[in-house]
């Protein structure tokens, strides 16, 4: 009986039925509340389709009954990872490794062990973790002819998140590795290619290999390598702050010496370690006296020093606007409303406070009566000095109606919004820029 429900699940899960899949798995699991693969494969199918608490409890259970068993560990630490909580991360795939020796945990801990400063020892694992497995084939369970598709990433994590863009019921994903991938191998069979990788300042050596590899192509190619490479916060910067309608704050990169010498500091001051997003390694020095204290800090030899420009509005908010572009086309993603100068929607307290939520309403419905003209003008030149045809935009408005450039780059996500009702007004803006995407790829894909 076990063994015939867990097939049967995974038949369903196969042809793409999850609701039918899930039902079965919890059936098995209401049989053998401790089955070790219907647990993971349940907690699967929860974080692929954005249920994260529900995948964590799955994951948790399956690793309290089978602790000796690598796959949940490694699926565990995935979720801590991905929730930043990287000492935990740290334990999972460490204790997935002690269970035997898997490539996944190897790449886990790689990332993790990086993104907590230690390079050094994250270097094997990214040797043990990725040599020989640049190449990763995603199962397609659509019922039609399948679109083949190409997709590069880093292993360095800067990447486009494309888990809800290249549908696996419409497209079957080839996932390559660009720092790994030998380039005397045959590319898999594609007829389209999507560069996933996102982020300049992490992701250089991913973006030459990427670039590197199309030489090999002549298939259409979304977010050209060449394109994403120009997209650095200090090239960003310099570049797009001369545009009519953008205020961009001058960046440059510096050594700690050089801060440390520099008499021509202009306090207050942002600094922050280059190729970390959602805050991390990000601070704002308002004193010369509080530098040694900032240094001591952040991780790097090598800083970005950010002018710091006053983001606050009238009633002393910060309001940081999230516009993707799209072919070239806007799409208004999110507004975060904050007291603090670091504003990032996940910490902005945007479920506390339904003013701020009807604000950000406002501007889904109605972008260009909010933003204005100045501002939109100003969007629309960043977007054809890019000239990506995916890439997201966070930015405040200025007092004169600009824009004004928090950051630009191709490695920002779609994500839908929590299945709270509180979030229901967000819903249609986040599916309208997916069905962008998706309608794009499709397009270029049969020209």
């Amino acid at each position: 009986m076990i063994a015939q429900w867990l097939e049967h699940a995974r038949g369903l899960a196969a042809r793409g039925d999850d609701t039918a899949a899930k039902s079965a798995y919890l059936e098995l699991l209401r049989l053998d509340p401790a089955h070790c693969a219907a647990l993971n494969e349940l907690g699967n199918l929860a974080w692929a389709s954005g249920h994260r608490s529900a995948a964590l409890t799955a994951y948790l259970q399956a690793v309290s009954c089978h602790p000796g068993d690598p796959v949940g560990h490694v699926n565990l630490g995935n979720v801590y990872y991905h929730d930043g909580d990287l000492l935990q991360a740290r334990a999972q795939y460490e204790a997935a490794l002690a269970c035997g020796d898997r490539a996944e945990a190897h790449q886990g801990l790689a990332r993790t062990l990086t993104a907590l400063g230690e390079a050094a020892a994250a270097e094997p694992h990214w040797q043990q973790g990725f040599a020989g497995h640049a190449l990763v084939r995603r199962r397609y369970r659509g019922c039609g002819s399948a679109v083949p598709a190409l997709l590069l990433v880093s292993v360095r994590h800067g990447n486009i998140a494309t888990q809800r863009i290249l549908d696996d019921k419409v497209f079957e994903v080839s996932a390559l590795y660009t720092e790994f991938w030998d380039p005397a191998q045959s590319l898999p069979a594609h007829s389209i290619v999507f560069n996933a990788v996102g982020d300049a300042d992490l992701c250089s050596v991913g973006l030459a290999r990427a670039q590197a590899l199309l030489a090999h192509t002549s298939a259409p190619v979304i977010n050209p390598p060449a394109r994403v490479a120009r997209t650095g916060r200090v090239d960003n910067a310099h570049r797009l702050g001369r545009l009519p309608g953008v205020i961009a704050p001058a960046t440059r990169a510096i050594s700690r010496q050089g801060l440390r010498s520099d008499p021509g500091l202009k306090f207050p001051l942002l600094l922050r370690t280059p190729g970390f997003h959602t805050g991390r390694h990000f601070l704002r020095v308002d004193r010369s006296e509080d530098l040694p204290a900032a240094l001591a800090a952040l991780p790097g030899e090598e800083l970005l020093a950010i002018e710091f420009l006053d983001a606050r509005g009238a009633d002393a908010m910060v309001r940081k606007y999230r516009v993707m572009i799209i072919d070239g086309a806007l799409y208004p993603l999110h507004l975060a409303l904050s007291a603090d100068w670091k504003v990032h929607y996940f910490s902005s307290q945007m479920a506390l406070h339904a003013a701020h939520r009807d604000e950000e309403r406002r501007f889904l419905e109605d972008m260009p009566a909010i933003l204005g003209p100045t501002a939109l003008a100003g969007l629309q030149r960043i977007g054809a000095d890019l000239g990506l045809d995916y890439v997201g935009v966070d930015f405040a408005l200025g007092r004169d109606g600009s824009v004004l450039l928090f950051e630009a780059n191709a490695a920002m996500a779609i994500l839908p919004p929590d299945a709270d009702p509180r979030w229901n007004y967000r819903r249609a803006a986040t599916d309208r820029a997916l069905e962008a995407v998706k309608g794009m790829l499709l397009a270029r894909e049969a020209r």
